[in-house]
């Protein structure tokens, strides 16, 4: 089967897969590419994609095209998220990626974001407990409840993301602690009243969290709360220019990072466990899978 290319236009990252089937139906990765991108930059405040913000997307996809193109991908899957459903230009960049790339992003809902990110987070797992997958976008964080194998018992998408809270709460740098409260509090009321067995994170804040624990594998690789709390103190008491320099953190990740880890451990923490799974697979590959 010819290999499929799914593009991912998040609120803070751009991202490529491509793959292919096995004989055996698994998914095989034959390129993958993140680029942050930061398309969300501004519109909680503004409702609009910034003209920067959306250069920067179009630089991205056109060095994924050019990947495409090598690979000889016959089918390309491009879906966007919170950034793009929430922007008043967003139908108007979207048009403008078909014309000059012929990439046509279909902007998906919160809820079909979060039955992706499941599929993705789950497929191929032979651990069957039920199980609470944790999205943590820019935009928006999906919470995702199941079991592999099956479809969700209940999923939500929230307005609440890395970049949106870095800008509603965080204003200084090093961030104050009222600043953090305030975050914490903000995310607890968020989060979801469900109960599971066992939880997954995906997405850039969890693989971030888990190279900064030192993880030399971060698929897989369990992250606990005490963990969790010890690197966002850590990261919340440096200037940006010091988390820039981190270990394991994409300097480009530095300035939501904060925002993000709060929201990671605010869930753990809310969702009464004692650690988290990190996986690598999310929404990227449930598309792929869908295709």
């Amino acid at each position: 089967m010819a290999p499929v290319a799914v593009i991912d236009i998040g609120t803070n990252t751009t991202r490529l897969l491509v793959a292919e089937r096995d004989q055996g139906g698994d998914l095989v990765e034959l390129e993958r590419r993140t680029i942050i991108t930061r398309l969300g930059q501004g519109v909680d405040a503004t409702g609009r994609l910034a003209d920067q913000a959306m250069d920067r997307v179009s630089e991205a996809i056109a060095s994924y095209r050019e990947i495409i193109d090598r690979v000889g991908a016959e089918r390309i899957v491009a879906v966007a998220t919170s950034a793009m459903r929430d922007a008043e230009n967003g139908p108007d960049f979207r048009e403008y990626l078909n014309k000059r790339f012929g990439v046509d992003a279909r902007t998906i809902s919160g809820d079909e974001e979060a039955r992706l990110t499941f599929l993705g987070a789950t497929a191929g797992r032979n651990d069957d407990r039920e199980s609470v997958v944790i999205d943590i976008g820019g935009g928006s964080t999906e919470y995702v409840v199941g079991r592999p194998g099956e479809d969700p018992s209940f999923h939500t998408s929230t307005q609440m993301g890395s970049v949106r809270h870095t800008e509603r709460f965080l204003k200084n740098d090093p961030p104050e602690t009222e600043e953090l409260q305030a975050l914490a509090e903000d995310v607890r009321s968020i989060v979801p009243d469900v109960r599971a067995e066992h939880a997954i994170a995906v997405a850039g804040t969890a693989t971030s969290l888990a190279a900064i624990d030192g993880a030399e594998e971060v698929h897989g690789y369990r992250l606990t709360l005490g963990a969790c709390e010890r690197i966002t103190a850590m990261l919340a008491a440096m200037p940006l220019e010091d988390r820039k320099a981190v270990k394991g953190l994409h300097p480009d990740r530095a300035p939501t990072i904060v925002a993000g880890a709060v929201i990671l451990t605010e869930s753990v923490r809310t969702l009464s466990l004692d650690e988290v799974e990190i996986s690598d697979r999310d929404i990227l590959h449930g598309a792929a899978t869908s295709a």
